[in-house]
């Protein structure tokens, strides 16, 4: 009988095992992107540090928002193509050269991501110049099991990754040159 029972719990332990790992969803995946700006922290802050205003991003054709860099502050991108991002001010903190904010809503085929939070920080780097780091948090596009290959973790990874770069070295470019 003691046998009977042990067995029974060995195999009602192994389905509570094999039972969370088949009902797991998406993880959260990270990205952090930096540069180094040949520039004064506060010449890129000042480059970055309004919410409201995106032109640095390429690919970004017009911000609008409301609430200035208040916390619960909107903003909606427009990109080239019409699609739209709305965004909001989570965290702001210019005494720390950083802030937070998060995609309230935007179309998984603009950007294949879910449940996105991201922060923009200022920091020191050798030399008098700038490190800008750009950090986001999220889940992939496809918010069950088997994602097409243009919703999941890698796509949405690699896509993040792709608009931190693509933002970052715009804005070295904008700073260092000048314009």
């Amino acid at each position: 009988m003691r046998g009977t029972i042990a067995k029974a719990g060995v195999v009602v332990a192994a389905l509570a095992v094999l039972g969370a790992a088949w009902a797991h969803g998406p993880t959260r995946q990270k990205v952090r992107e930096s540069i180094e700006i040949d520039a004064p922290q506060a010449k890129v802050w000042a480059a970055i540090g309004n919410f409201q205003d995106m032109s640095w991003l390429p690919g970004v054709s017009k911000t609008e928002g409301e609430k200035g860099n208040e916390i619960g502050a909107t903003r909606r991108l427009t990109l080239a193509d019409g699609a739209t991002i709305d965004e909001e001010l989570y965290k702001y903190e210019p005494e720390m050269l950083s802030y937070s904010y998060r995609i309230t809503a935007v179309d998984v085929k603009v950007l294949p991501v879910t449940n996105y939070s991201s922060t923009l920080t200022v920091s020191p780097a050798p030399d008098g110049k700038a490190k800008l780091e750009w950090a986001g948090a999220f889940y992939r596009g496809f918010p069950n099991n088997d994602p097409p290959p243009e919703l999941n973790d890698e796509a949405a990874t690699k896509a993040v990754s792709g608009l931190y770069r693509a933002g970052l070295e715009a804005l070295k470019k904008k700073i260092e040159s000048g314009s």
